[in-house]
């Protein structure tokens, strides 16, 4: 069964974004890599919360990720489908440098984007 609903607003997708980078930020706060590493439940939740992300990403409109640059949509949608597909070829030292330096940025940009 099908259902007929209007199309999601594309801020919504922001929202969850900045949802999701949050958990990610939560998860790990306080932890080294070798920490985060170790403790599987915190590893998975984060992983799944990093697709989450991408996939939100792959939401919104094309003319919005145009007029917005500054926020690296292809690589966000590109690391949800790495997290994906290659999940035991997952490099732990380049998810620890997304979370660690990408995610607050991110975070901060998509914050910024949402009041435009």
């Amino acid at each position: 069964m099908s259902e007929n609903r209007p199309p999601r607003e594309w801020r919504f997708y922001i929202d969850d974004m900045i949802g999701f980078s949050e958990k990610v930020l939560v998860y790990t706060d306080g932890l080294d890599q070798e920490g985060f590493i170790k403790h599987d439940l915190t590893y998975d939740a984060t992983l799944r919360n990093l697709e989450l992300i991408g996939e939100a990403a792959t939401r919104i409109p094309d003319d919005i990720r145009a007029a917005h640059p500054e926020i690296p949509w292809r690589l966000i949608i590109a690391t949800r489908n790495r997290l994906i597909h290659a999940y035991l070829g997952i490099d732990a030292d380049t998810v620890w440098s997304i979370i660690q330096t990408h995610i607050p940025e991110l975070r901060e940009r998509l914050e910024a984007l949402k009041y435009t």
